[in-house]
């Protein structure tokens, strides 16, 4: 695995954390209103992550994880991300992302770990600062 697949795993693993905290308190609320456990167990932390995510990339190119390692995702032609690309970028890496690794996991990571199938997928580039 490279160095900065290791800085992305170790940034996902902190964003993971913090999205988990803020799953804790949004489900103390919710359950008071939704009764269903599935929406607690498949939705709510789903949402939480992806609206944590958006926020934080769309507002400085950073999540929480990618600043404490030192990463930054950028467009690749240096320009400020897009909502579609972002939106797009997170919807594949949590689906197809998966099939991708597990057809051929030797080509799975491109340009020194910078470029995974999801940042292929939405034209974004992941950079050490």
């Amino acid at each position: 695995m490279k160095a900065i697949t290791k800085k992305r795993t170790k940034a996902f693993l902190i964003d993971l954390a913090v999205s988990t905290a803020v799953t804790a308190g949004v489900e103390y609320v919710l359950r008071k209103k939704v009764k269903n456990e599935a929406v607690h167990a498949l939705v709510t932390p789903m949402v939480v992550m992806w609206s944590l995510e958006y926020a934080q990339l769309r507002q400085n190119g950073q999540t929480i994880g990618y600043k404490k390692v030192g990463l930054t995702l950028e467009n690749e032609d240096g320009s400020k991300l897009s909502t579609d690309q972002i939106l797009k970028r997170i919807a594949y890496r949590d689906t197809v992302s998966t099939f991708d690794y597990l057809k051929n996991r030797k080509a799975f990571e491109k340009q020194q770990g910078e470029i995974l199938p999801h940042d292929r997928f939405a034209d974004t580039v992941v950079k050490e600062l």
